[in-house]
């Protein structure tokens, strides 16, 4: 059975759309289960319905035309169940709807199984039989894991908008204005082109692009078979004299592959259909792999991977070629599974408008580089199409998460006048930059700048932060091939404390690992968030951190606004540890006659036990600084680059909120100050929340300053104290947030609450 249902898998994989898949499901299924009925029905909300989409064995003319109502028949009631229902004879049942239209009085045993996505019920399967009996629970086992495996690629085709396409062609009134959901990344609305962008090396990762010049593509094509046919022949030159003849012979089925019709002659083909070469090359290798990996022979069953290897070589040349250099559209929305630092850096800034992302979360590093930059950004998105809507209007909608593939104009309307609203709002905001950040009975929540970019200064300066709450020195690190030295890092620190002084710059010590890889120290783990990672590595490579000190207390000379933050403390040892190598590092440059002072040194406190020993390690610092992102993913055992969990990721959770208290709390039982440096900061509804237990500042990223002071200048102490005293009784994350979105509404700052997400 498992061999069957990866079959019907590939097969269904190489469908060119949803109506083919489908049928392609219902005929390999009827014929696996040897049943005399496989129908598929899908879910069509708007018009409340359950549609017969497919089928084999009943009326094929029924298809389309069969609507079942939601509270109506067998398919009905499996969906509203969402669980499988067996019937010997379905005709007896009291929920049997009966239909002409379909032709089905001949049969009595059913099965059905709801085929669910994220909780969301997309279809139903069925199975049918003339006999009066039971499926039994190898055929039901079978079809539930169908159901499942299908569940993935009817969910892309629902959000590619395949799904609405089908149910349009029998009902005209459906519209095309659903979005494809994911997870706010960076608050915004970015309209514009979409541009796929994905590793050149990954052949799976190339999309499908229509193009103009069709003689271009098939020259392009053809120069790279003849460039790799060059290669294989030189290098089998080389080789003949140390490779057997028999090794050698892969070199000859290499170059036969290279001038068969199966791969030049069908991708020449796809090409002339208007595809561009790229593309049209990634069809043909995948139609060739499935055939070979279906071969009962285990060494032809090898040669797929041969193939894919011959394919990265053609495709190496391919996007070399001076006609594969992109050029980024005048609104471009930057699209892909996954969107990395670098990728960003391919953009020019003045054309990026948003960025869509199929993985990851808020808390992903390339949402928060894009809040820093100003860019609206969603994340999760893990039903995008990303190989079929390059150069496809977009709209992301980095509030909601939501994201729009070719909308209609009425949609497209309605989100440019959201975006002018929203311009205006900004324009607003920065009115208050030269005000203070102080709540109406006068007491002063100083904001602070989180960035990594020394392009993110002036930005943070007109804004009017207070200083650099959290400096992220890992991005130097991220843009490098090697670790940088002492003068390169003193060089970098220098121009954000020189920049700000004499206003306080928090720079934070090396934190990597996680979701923060650096290309040259790899580091492979099964569980990296709980690995090896932050100040654990730094410790057991001391050199490292030993050189990234003296070079933030060199670059604070004659500035002395320095301050030290240690990452991921999780033990009192562990700072002990730190506190000992950064006095020995000042030591030794006052030896070496510097003169510096010793900065004031900071823990983040980031994972539980360090909200437990928080009172302990406030007496051995001199201040606290809140990491909200790690500390929620750690509470609520929820990875916040996972889009599978990510919605429950929420720091308004009621355990985040306790936690937040107490260390606050605790800081101040020390005498030491308490700050927020996460994502939790910049969320408008929960600074509220943070300025009524008692936080003495708040850093976010610039976009989210003049928000957060916002709100701020609208509270007393005595209000905002009371919404604390009120959510710490609540049990849910969305109760709280429900209660404080209608406080804020009542402030008249109900325009601020999109941006709280």
């Amino acid at each position: 059975m498992l061999n069957t249902l990866r079959s019907i898998i590939q097969d269904v994989n190489s469908a060119r759309d949803l109506d083919q898949a489908l049928s392609i499901i219902v005929q390999r299924i009827r014929e696996a289960m040897g049943v005399d009925v496989c129908s598929i029905y899908l879910t069509d909300e708007k018009q409340q319905q359950h549609v017969l989409m497919a089928t084999q064995g009943l009326k094929p003319e029924s298809v389309g035309k069969v609507r079942l109502a939601f509270n109506t028949g067998l398919i009905s009631l499996v969906a509203a169940r969402a669980e499988p229902l067996n019937l010997a004879d379905a005709q007896i049942h009291p929920h049997y709807h009966h239909s002409d239209k379909i032709g089905m009085e001949q049969f009595h045993a059913f099965l059905g199984v709801p085929i669910i996505h994220h909780r969301k019920v997309l279809g139903v399967l069925v199975v049918r039989q003339t006999r009066v009996e039971r499926f039994d629970e190898e055929h039901e086992n079978f079809l539930i894991t169908m159901a499942a495996q299908l569940a993935g690629a009817m969910a892309h085709a629902k959000t590619s908008g395949e799904t609405d396409i089908l149910l349009k062609q029998h009902d005209p009134k459906q519209q095309d204005a659903r979005p494809l959901k994911g997870l706010p990344g960076a608050p915004g609305v970015a309209i514009g082109t979409a541009v796929h962008i994905y590793p050149s090396t990954d052949l799976d990762a190339i999309p499908d692009r229509k193009v103009g010049n069709i003689q271009a593509e098939i020259d392009a094509f053809h120069h790279a078979l003849s460039s790799v046919k060059q290669d294989l022949t030189m290098l089998s030159n080389r080789l003949r004299e140390v490779l057997p003849s028999e090794e050698r012979r892969l070199f000859d089925a290499y170059l036969l592959m290279l001038d068969s019709h199966s791969l030049r002659g069908a991708t020449a083909t796809r090409i002339m259909e208007g595809n561009w070469a790229a593309g049209a090359l990634r069809a043909t290798i995948e139609e060739q792999v499935k055939v070979f990996l279906e071969m009962d022979d285990a060494y032809l069953r090898e040669r797929a991977e041969d193939l894919r290897e011959l394919a990265r070589r053609i495709l190496h040349y391919l996007l070399r070629d001076e006609t594969y250099k992109r050029e980024f559209p005048e609104h471009t929305v930057l699209v892909g599974e996954e969107i990395t630092a670098p990728m960003l850096g391919d953009v020019p800034t003045e054309r990026l408008r948003g960025i869509v992302a199929a993985r990851g979360s808020r808390t992903s590093h390339v949402a928060i580089l894009a809040r820093a930059l100003g860019v609206p950004a969603v994340m999760g998105a893990e039903d995008l199409p990303v190989h079929r809507i390059d150069g496809s209007v977009i709209i992301a909608d980095g509030y909601n998460g939501n994201v729009y593939i070719s909308p209609p104009l009425r949609v497209i309307t309605e989100f440019e006048r959201l975006a002018k609203e929203e311009a205006a709002l900004a324009e607003d905001l920065l009115r208050l930059a030269d005000v203070p950040s102080q709540t109406q009975d006068g007491n002063t929540v100083p904001l602070y700048a989180n960035t990594g970019l020394l392009a993110d200064i002036n930005p943070s300066l007109s804004t009017g932060a207070d200083g650099i709450g959290l400096y992220r020195t890992e991005f130097p690190f991220m843009i490098r091939q090697r670790f940088p030295g002492e003068e390169e890092q003193m060089r970098v620190y220098r121009q954000v404390l020189h920049a700000f002084a004499p206003k306080p710059v928090v720079l934070r010590t090396l934190d990597i690992g996680g979701d923060k890889a650096l290309p040259y120290f790899p580091i492979k783990e099964d569980n990296p968030f709980l690995g090896w990672r932050g100040i654990r590595i730094t410790l057991d490579h001391p050199e490292i951190f030993i050189v990234q000190v003296r070079a933030m207390l060199r670059a604070s000379a004659g500035v002395d606004n320095l301050y030290i933050l240690l990452p991921m403390i999780s033990r009192v040892s562990e700072l002990d540890d730190s506190l000992t190598l950064i006095r020995r590092a000042h030591q030794e440059l006052n030896e070496e006659g510097n003169m510096l002072n010793l900065p004031k040194i900071g823990v983040m406190i980031e994972v539980p036990s360090a909200v437990y020993l928080a009172e302990n390690l406030a007496r051995r610092v001199d201040f606290l600084s809140i990491g909200t992102n790690d500390l929620t993913q750690y509470l609520l055992a929820v990875d916040r680059n996972n889009a599978r969990v990510a919605e429950l990721y929420d720091s308004l959770h009621p355990a985040v909120l306790l936690a937040v208290n107490h260390t606050i709390r605790s800081g101040h039982a020390a005498n030491k100050p308490v700050s927020v440096c996460g994502e939790m900061a910049a969320d408008p509804v929960a600074a509220a929340l943070l300025v009524g237990m008692g936080i003495d500042s708040l850093s976010m990223s610039t976009a989210s300053l003049n928000r957060v002071k916002w709100v701020i200048r609208n509270l007393t102490m005595e209000r905002a104290r009371g919404y604390v005293e009120a959510v710490l009784q609540m049990e849910d994350a969305q109760t709280v947030r429900d209660y404080m979105n209608g406080q804020m509404e009542s402030m008249g700052l109900g325009g601020l609450v999109r941006a709280g997400r």
